[in-house]
């Protein structure tokens, strides 16, 4: 990843994630001169906090989108795609 944006797009989630562990196996490494270790140390900083505000905005989307008629909040289990429903549920245990 580069300082500059290309045409002002930002990067997707998995590239700057990607882009944070090759930092982090760099930084580890040991043989990077200070100025280039702080350099990588702030492109991962911006990196983590970019990745966790769109952690923060999935989980707003999810929660819009789980709100019940009243606008309370209501867990609704996640199911994989393909997996069972709830009228797919095993026999009762009673």
């Amino acid at each position: 990843m580069t300082r500059g944006r290309k045409g002002g797009k930002e990067p997707g989630f998995e590239d700057a994630l990607l882009r944070l562990e090759r930092i982090v196996k760099d930084l580890e490494g040991g043989d990077l001169p200070l100025e280039a270790s702080l350099r990588l140390f702030e492109e991962g900083v911006r990196l983590t906090r970019y990745c966790a505000g769109k952690l923060d905005e999935a989980q707003r989307k999810i929660e819009m989108l789980s709100r019940g008629e009243g606008g309370e909040l209501k867990l609704v289990p996640f199911e994989a795609p393909g997996g069972p429903g709830p009228e797919d549920e095993g026999p009762d245990r009673g």
